[in-house]
């Protein structure tokens, strides 16, 4: 079962991370990221009490505002990479890294011992991951990489790595609560980010987005918000090295929604990236 949810994390992750690339097109990336946020805060919000109508505990709220603070961490960094130099080396790096980290972690502090094909499995989807990130990022600026966006890239992925973890400490019994302190935190931490990168553009520098982008915007946001609740689901019915792993091969769905719905042609690098990942995704799921 928790497997399960960590791939529907992942198939959640991969939506709204198509929708929002779509509303890209037509608003700046940090406005799309904000009201996301705000979507998924404000579903969250009427889901939490629904669902579990007992109060929370105060250690559950906290780390669930730690998780927050990892999203922001990872949007902040991840931005500014894509921003400093080449995106196809920043968002593979920040891709692998908040799957790397959680399995170390799970590993030598929380003492995981998964099976054996559990590990094969993670060792395919760390190179898968990279390949499909880097075959969907892009070619690379004229500037090329740079040192400063290899090391955005990097503390992105500790974001990420601190939104799986945090999470995955919350008690079972706290339900949603966790992910409406997550989502609190991270709005408050990505808003940070839309005030400093918008009052850097100048004025004209945004296309012209109405009222139904904005709601695209919400809705790839209320997905994400989904993906959290259906991990934190998981990592508390499995392994965390497994819920991370799976949830974390989100970028499968944009390449293969690209393909059959958008008419994209992958390279040669996702294609392989595509077929490792399922490899890996069976090999832990039956574990």
């Amino acid at each position: 079962m928790g497997a399960a949810l960590a791939l529907v994390s992942a198939l959640s992750y991969g939506l709204s991370d198509v929708v929002g690339g779509i509303v890209a097109r037509r608003m700046r990336a940090v406005r799309v990221a904000f009201l996301g946020q705000l979507g998924g805060l404000l579903a969250v919000a009427v889901a939490a009490p629904v669902l579990t109508p007992a109060s929370p505990a105060a250690p559950a709220l906290l780390w669930g505002g730690l998780s927050g603070l990892g999203t922001g961490l990872a949007m902040a960094f991840l931005f500014r990479g894509m921003g400093r130099g080449a995106m196809s080396v920043v968002v593979p790096v920040s891709a692998v890294g908040g799957v790397a980290l959680p399995v170390l972690v799970g590993a030598t502090v929380l003492g995981e011992r998964p099976a054996w094909p559990t590990w094969v499995g993670v060792g395919l989807a760390l190179p898968a991951l990279w390949l499909v990130s880097r075959g969907s990022a892009g070619p690379a600026t004229e500037s090329g990489p740079t040192r400063g966006s290899v090391t955005d890239g990097l503390v992105s992925g500790v974001g990420i790595a601190i939104q799986y973890l945090a999470l995955a400490r919350a008690a079972p019994a706290s339900g949603l609560w966790p992910v409406l302190a997550g989502r609190v935190t991270a709005l408050v931490a990505v808003g940070i980010l839309a005030c400093t990168l918008m009052r850097a553009l100048p004025a004209n520098a945004e296309r012209r987005a109405g009222a139904r982008e904005a709601a695209a915007a919400g809705g790839a946001g209320v997905l994400a918000a989904l993906a959290l609740a259906a991990y934190l689901v998981a990592a508390q019915s499995e392994f965390v090295t497994v819920a991370v792993v799976l949830s974390s091969l989100y970028p499968l769905v944009p390449a293969v929604i690209g393909v059959v719905v958008l008419g994209e042609r992958l390279s040669r690098g996702q294609v392989l990236g595509l077929a490792v990942a399922a490899t890996a995704a069976v090999l832990i799921a039956l574990s």
